[in-house]
């Protein structure tokens, strides 16, 4: 970023008081959430640090290193001292302090934007580091970050930087975030659309190369027919015939090869009866097979539908978690791959992709985890894993629009209805019965 861009931001910036969270929303990405809920984005990417006003997102991965949870205690709830642009460079140094039983505590954000160098550093009021996003080792440079060790300022640029100025700071930041979000998001649409198109095409091909069940049970039918016919028929039948030659039971005249290993016509009766029994179990296990994957390609189809709709990067990567660290529930075994995990602000929100995961989520849940379905209509079911914390509205509104996003295609006003588990009574499969409920209401698309 441009020197006098920052200066310009610095006293944007000065306006405001506390800071009511801090944490980071991606590997590089730190948020501070200003008094009156405004989001400020910090991107610490090396190649292109930057700075947006930024919408307020769900989380989905929990940051826990020792560098996350000092800037979250640290920052979280805390007064504003000062915002400097320190040492007469590119460092944004944000002095708080939290009040507590006995003093004060001093804490020092440094958000370093010197480019292959950019960091962000937690300092004391003694200027020592408490934690850093990136640790710096003397084998690396000259300027080390190290735990416990004093921070020395980097070198200043020789040059004198020139003055650009901006007309509307805040604009300037909310442009900076939509051109940001935008080729991010047109990113990440590809790539994931990409991903989760070739899955769909390989389900489609494995679908198309599906042998037919109407065939097998034909099949099923005419071996069960010529076996009885067989039977019907045995003082008639020569042991060493390769192939026979008989009237029907309607007197039509039918002309069928003798299996080979045949000892006689009882044993060649047999043969046809477990061809036919082993036809119809194909056929049984083709239509099961043909079910799930086509559960499947809708699944992935409303994913695909789900990814292009998406309005910002933050949206798309709830769809794809990282694993999640320190998370407000119990880690579980995972059901099968009929159920999907995603996670909201750190608390797991598992959906069916098909009946069999529905009924797997109902079977698995606990009795105060909460349970969503859309109202009055099929849908996929979703249990929030809550190990008994109240829910606030946002994780619950994030949850109903994954229900609503992954069981319908048309867009619209859907009615989701939660209640805890415990009110929810299995009747057969998936179907249930349940009680208490209340109602959220999501807009799609």
């Amino acid at each position: 970023m441009k020197f006098s861009h920052l200066e310009q931001i610095v006293n944007f910036l000065q306006r405001y008081k506390q800071i009511n969270m801090a944490y980071r929303l991606s590997d590089t990405q730190i948020r501070l959430v200003f008094d009156n809920d405004t989001v400020i984005m910090f991107e610490m990417r090396r190649d292109n640090p930057s700075i947006f006003l930024s919408l307020r997102s769900d989380r989905g991965k929990m940051y826990q290193a020792p560098f996350d949870v000092l800037l979250s205690k640290r920052l979280g709830r805390s007064t504003i001292q000062s915002i400097t642009l320190h040492n007469n460079d590119k460092l944004i140094r944000i002095v708080v302090s939290q009040s507590g039983a006995y003093k004060s505590e001093i804490t020092i954000l440094q958000l370093e934007f010197t480019g292959k160098h950019t960091n962000a550093i937690l300092l004391d009021r003694e200027e020592k580091v408490l934690e850093a996003l990136r640790h710096v080792d003397a084998d690396i440079s000259v300027r080390t970050v190290r735990v416990g060790q004093s921070l020395v300022n980097p070198p200043l640029p020789s040059f004198t930087p020139k003055s650009y100025p901006i007309d509307d700071v805040e604009g300037f930041l909310r442009d900076a975030y939509v051109q940001y979000a935008n080729g991010i998001l047109e990113r990440l649409k590809r790539e994931k659309s990409a991903l989760i198109g070739k899955r769909l095409g390989q389900l489609k091909i494995h679908l198309l190369e599906l042998e037919d069940e109407e065939l097998l049970a034909k099949e099923a039918s005419e071996c069960q027919y010529i076996g009885h016919l067989i039977l019907a028929n045995l003082h008639r039948i020569k042991g060493y015939e390769t192939k026979i030659r008989l009237d029907d039971f309607d007197g039509i005249p039918i002309e069928f090869e003798v299996p080979s290993g045949c000892r006689d016509a009882s044993s060649m009766a047999q043969l046809f009866f477990k061809r036919s029994k082993k036809a119809k179990q194909k056929a049984l296990g083709l239509y099961k097979e043909r079910e799930n994957l086509e559960e499947k390609i809708r699944h992935l189809a409303l994913f695909t539908q789900t990814i292009q709709e998406a309005k910002t990067p933050e949206e798309i990567a709830l769809l794809f978690p990282a694993k999640a660290i320190g998370t407000k529930s119990k880690p579980t075994a995972k059901l099968s791959d009929s159920v999907a995990d995603f996670w909201v602000e750190g608390y797991k929100v598992s959906l069916g992709k098909s009946e069999k995961g529905n009924i797997q989520l109902l079977q698995n849940s606990r009795a105060k985890d909460i349970w969503m379905h859309l109202k009055d209509r099929p849908s996929a079911h979703v249990i929030i894993a809550t190990d008994k914390q109240q829910i606030n509205e946002k994780i619950l509104q994030a949850a109903a629009k994954l229900c609503v996003d992954f069981s319908v295609f048309e867009k619209g006003r859907y009615l989701v209805d939660y209640t805890p588990r415990r009110g929810v009574k299995i009747q057969n499969g998936a179907n249930v019965l349940y009680t208490d409920a209340k109602t959220i209401m999501v807009d799609k698309g």
